[in-house]
């Protein structure tokens, strides 16, 4: 404790009051554990009268984590540690928990989540994937059923009437896409009853970090299909492969940006046969080309994608998952596609978009864990006001970690690695091998198919057999081969025998970007206090050590003059490479903190159209809105009418606008005093309303206003999320006018979002007078008179 003092005073202070907690939660156990089966489970109702009485959450906590530690013991055979508790209280408090790999972070979850679901406003506990998601629910389901709480389960495939009970329940589990795109399902949704989610009350993140942090770069975005022409793709990947890198384009693999050189778009525009490429009428096809250009240099299949049954699915670069259902935007799906001579499909436009962020501080309490937050803490507190908290390990860690080995090649590198894979398979040690990317992991098993080695290989393209290959994983001679599946939530637990060879040795073939998913890795060894070891292997030819190393690296290669096969063991190298992490991970923050800026504005706008969108579907009657809506729609109608000079104009302006015209038009348009012109008309108009809702009768007029608006504020929101990202992707050219380019973007954001507000009240009023009901003989009739 002396040392944590020292360095992380707040942290000390904090753990000292938590362990307070911890005494008075211990003391209650022997008299918790007398309690029979109907005892513990009548303590949920006793629970809730208590708060029904006034007290708080604060006040049941010792009492309830008691509770759920006896009733754990007793359901599933495990019994929550003093650490536990203390991160259980620490996610009850709204902050995030770090607690090193293997702490048993997914049973710390059960304690504040039973705790907060009394209130019965719902607990929605966050997973990195389906597959966590499910064996937790499974896993810790039977304490919250024992003491009568409901559990619900989402996944990708689940249905919606499953979907709406499973947010119904008291706790939920899912992963963030599941939650985030059904908050986004929800305000597209079309009637009552396609709506599934609740308020967002709790929520508990595990993998915080993962999930907060590293998915925070890519925004949640719902898209349907656009007007696109993917045979001009076709046309673009065929030029592309024409085209020469570095003498007709140039590339930066940091920001995954081309550029085509003069030389090269005059061979483009010969290739496609236009005289200006970048004519208005050849956009499509410039912007075609150069996202073919990025699908042919910096997305690779097998790394950043598979194509499986003649369809292009992106691999999750944090986790090595599947991700089913989601495309690249902007054409560089369909480019990718044309790369791989598989079916183009349409180019999509946005629906509904929302970035991690904002959905995340939309819970009233958030909280996380994680083995890996400290570092990171100045942004969850900046973005989310999140505190970390750093729980101590139950036992001490035994796991080694060794020193990095540095290689001049890649292929030097392998041949390293296989080389201690063989010597740890020899005396029965198991090994688990982290890869960046499907392509290495298959590369690195046919190396070891050479040497004879038996070994499993755990990436995107075998995700099923995940639970089958983990569950070996640890036993005597086994070998396992991962991509960054296996880096996050896997439980490796060691067969008889293994500890006393060492435990589970842990082998990283390349540094990550960021330093926390290297940790993840190492911590998969050393669980629990278990023996275990872990060492990274790399080389100069890495992609983190290429593009961010830069002329250190170079020169340090000459000053050591190195020969094939002898690795570089240097404290200088060891500098560079963390220095080069901190650079790639300060780099993501300031994208995502750019990111939120932008989407802040957004969001603002978001949350005004959302509310009013719940309100149109969710009222009764809509009288009350349409005739608001009609008042202000007169006001600027007579107000643009009379500034016309010209009164034949007029009745182009009332007729397209209202879809009839007064038979006494004249009469009424030719009295001098406005005031009257606009009395007059306005009774019309009204008159008019009225006589629609007796056509259609009541009812249907209601589902007519429901059913029209909901289009209108639905078809405009589209068309402005769209706007927003063309004024998005050109705004950063006002910087060279010396504007600030977030300045100016709030400043146009503000109007056009005027103008879509405006534009929709004009729309809806149009829509409703102009509406008829159509009838077979009418449409005969109108088909007759066209002929």
């Amino acid at each position: 404790m002396g040392f944590l003092s020292k360095l992380f005073d707040s942290n000390a202070r904090t753990l000292k009051k938590l362990e307070e907690y911890v005494k008075r939660i211990n003391a209650l156990e022997p008299e918790i554990s007398k309690l029979s089966d109907e005892d513990l489970k009548r303590k949920t109702p006793e629970f809730k009268q208590r708060l029904e009485r006034g007290e708080s959450l604060d006040d049941l906590l010792v009492e309830a984590f008691a509770v759920v530690r006896e009733v754990a013991k007793r359901t599933i055979g495990m019994r929550h540690f003093d650490v536990q508790l203390m991160g259980g209280i620490v996610l009850h408090q709204g902050k995030i928990a770090e607690m090193q790999t293997g702490e048993g972070k997914t049973l710390v979850a059960t304690l504040p989540a039973y705790l907060n679901a009394l209130e019965g406003k719902g607990v929605h506990i966050v997973t990195v994937n389906d597959y966590l998601a499910k064996r937790d629910r499974y896993w810790m389901g039977p304490i919250y059923e024992f003491l009568g709480l409901e559990v619900g389960l989402l996944q990708n495939d689940t249905p919606t009437l499953e979907r709406r009970k499973a947010y119904m329940a008291d706790i939920t589990y899912g992963t963030n896409n599941e939650f985030g795109f059904d908050y986004l399902r929800d305000n597209i949704a079309l009637s009552p009853d396609q709506l599934v989610q609740r308020e967002l009350n709790y929520a508990i993140v595990d993998e915080v970090d993962s999930i907060l942090i590293d998915e925070a770069r890519t925004p949640l975005i719902i898209s349907g299909p656009a007007k696109g022409e993917s045979h001009i793709y076709k046309l673009a990947i065929r030029a592309a492969r024409y085209l020469k890198k570095d003498i007709d384009y140039t590339t930066d693999e940091k920001t995954r940006t081309v550029s085509l050189t003069e030389e090269g778009l005059r061979k483009a525009e010969k290739f496609l046969g236009v005289k200006d490429l970048y004519d208005f009428k050849n956009m499509d096809l410039a912007h075609a080309l150069l996202q073919c250009l990025k699908a042919l240099n910096f997305y690779h299949r097998d790394r950043d994608y598979i194509v499986k049954d003649g369809e292009v699915i992106i691999v999750d670069e944090f986790t090595g998952r599947l991700m089913f259902g989601r495309r690249y935007s902007d054409g560089l799906h369909q480019a990718i596609e044309a790369k791989e001579g598989v079916r183009i499909r349409e180019e999509n436009v946005t629906l509904a978009t929302i970035s991690i962020q904002n959905y995340f501080r939309m819970y009233k309490k958030l909280a996380g864990m994680t083995g890996t937050a400290a570092t990171e803490e100045e942004e969850f507190v900046k973005i989310y006001g999140l505190e970390v908290v750093v729980i101590p390990p139950n036992k001490p860690l035994r796991r080694i970690n060794y020193p990095d080995v540095i290689f001049r090649t890649e292929e030097e590198k392998f041949e390293a690695v296989v080389k201690e894979i063989e010597e740890m398979y020899k005396i029965g040690r198991p090994v688990l091998v982290g890869t960046t990317s499907i392509e290495k992991s298959e590369r690195l098993s046919k190396m070891l198919k050479k040497k004879g080695i038996p070994h499993n290989v755990l990436n995107a393209k075998y995700h099923e057999k995940e639970a089958e290959i983990i569950a070996k994983a640890g036993q005597k001679y086994a070998v396992t081969i991962a991509t960054n599946m296996a880096g996050r939530g896997t439980d490796i637990v060691l067969g008889e025998g293994v500890a006393e060879l060492g435990g589970l040795h842990v082998i990283g073939t390349e540094r990550h970007e960021s330093r926390r998913i290297d940790n993840q890795l190492r911590g998969r060894a050393g669980r629990q206090g278990d023996p275990g070891s872990s060492r990274f292997y790399l080389s100069l030819e890495d992609d983190l050590l290429r593009l961010f190393g830069g002329d250190q690296i170079k020169a340090l290669m000459e000053r050591l003059g190195m020969e094939r096969g002898q690795p570089i063991e240097s404290p200088l190298l060891t500098r560079i490479i963390e220095n080069s992490q901190a650079k790639v991970e300060r780099m993501n923050f300031e994208i995502r903190k750019q990111l939120l800026e932008y989407d802040d504005v957004l969001n603002t706008q978001r949350d005004i159209v959302y509310k009013e969108r719940r309100k149109i579907l969710l009222m009764e009657n809509l009288e009350d809105i349409v005739q608001r809506i009609m008042n202000r729609v007169l006001d600027r109608f007579f107000n643009v009418m009379f500034n016309q000079e010209d009164k034949s104009s007029w009745k182009n302006m009332f007729l397209e606008t209202f879809g009839f015209l007064p038979f006494d038009w004249e009469d009424i348009i030719n009295e001098d005093d406005p005031e009257k012109i606009r009395e007059k008309l306005e009774n019309k108009i009204r008159e008019r309303y009225e006589r629609k809702k007796e056509e259609f009768g009541e009812e249907m007029w209601k589902e007519i206003q429901r059913i029209v608006l909901l289009y209108v504020i639905d078809k405009l929101w589209i068309e402005h999320l769209n706007d927003m990202d063309a004024l998005r992707d050109g705004i950063g050219l006002r910087a060279i006018a010396h504007h600030d380019p977030l300045v100016e973007y709030k400043k146009e954001a503000y109007q056009m979002f005027q103008d879509m507000v405006e534009s929709f009240e004009w729309e809806s009023i149009r829509y409703l007078f102009n509406i008829h009901i159509s009838t077979q003989e009418s449409k005969t009739t109108a088909k007759g008179r066209r002929t």
